[in-house]
């Protein structure tokens, strides 16, 4: 199996943080699939503040006996977006694909180029966006060998002619265990630590910090698998932001989740948030 995508290093603990906590959204998810393949994924929710409301809908056709995965997205900013895919066909593990975003409003549009390959021990990504002027690339790459992982992504802008992106990461993984740490630009410090302590717990560490700055960032996070269909998640960190979450499978198919975030510092004076979220799948 190839090693992840640099973007997707740490990922395992970044989901603890990041899955099952809507707060403060109204949130809806629909998704559902035809007899002939064709995948329709809609997705809506309303902010509870402002009130506002943001809808998307995507649709996702795949070719397997060529590879070939067509996607077309629309949400409520009347952004249209397409992609075009092809994988494993001029070389086992490459994938290429061409995407477009168009506004028709503003006539804003624009396009990118994607090359993907991924073999046992490496994983190179990199795409160039369609720009006459000169074209920004973006570039990175991930070795894997025994566990470890080391990786390094780079952008250069040829208009400027400069790199504007240096980023470098370093981890070890194994079935229950994920340690990552990243140094973005040589400013920006990070790491992460993911455990799977039972087939029913999972917990993560996040910390980072900045040079030149006191200003250090520290998070706990914990998922528990109460029966096949609930879970409970609850995370904090050092501004005594606490997160908590509940996850019920109410019957196939459908999903519920609720979510809240409370302020420890400011406890008494509200403004704490909540999340309601659900899923359905047919």
């Amino acid at each position: 199996m190839a090693p992840p995508s640099y973007s997707d290093l740490g990922k395992q603990a970044r989901d603890i943080f990041s899955k099952g906590y809507n707060f403060g959204l109204w949130k809806l998810d629909l998704k559902t699939k035809t007899s002939s393949g064709i995948e329709f994924n809609t997705a809506g929710h309303s902010n509870q503040e402002s009130g506002k409301v943001f809808g998307s809908l995507e649709t996702k056709y795949k070719v397997k006996d060529y590879g070939l995965t067509l996607t077309e997205k629309w949400n409520t900013d009347n952004t249209l977006f397409t992609e075009v895919a092809v994988q494993d066909q001029l070389l086992e593990g490459l994938k290429l694909s061409l995407e477009g975003n168009f506004a028709p409003q503003s006539g804003n549009k624009n396009g990118k180029f994607k090359v993907a390959y991924g073999h046992e021990n490496v994983k190179a990504d990199s795409d160039v966006n369609i720009d006459l002027k000169g074209p920004l690339i973006n570039a990175s790459a991930v070795l894997g060998y025994q566990g470890w992982l080391a990786g390094y992504q780079t952008a250069f802008d040829t208009q400027q002619s400069k790199l504007t992106t240096n980023n470098f990461a370093l981890g070890y993984t194994t079935k229950d265990f994920v340690l990552h740490t990243a140094v973005n630009d040589g400013q920006e410090f990070s790491g992460s630590i993911f455990q799977r302590t039972s087939d029913k717990l999972d917990v993560g560490v996040q910390l980072s910090w900045a040079s030149g700055t006191s200003n250090t960032k520290f998070a706990i996070g914990a998922k528990y698998q109460l029966d096949d269909d609930a879970s409970v998640r609850a995370k904090v960190n050092n501004a005594s932001q606490v997160g908590l979450g509940y996850q019920q499978k109410l019957r196939d198919g459908i999903t519920l989740t609720l979510s809240t975030l409370v302020d420890g510092k400011n406890f008494n004076a509200g403004g704490h948030k909540i999340g309601v979220g659900l899923e359905l799948e047919a």
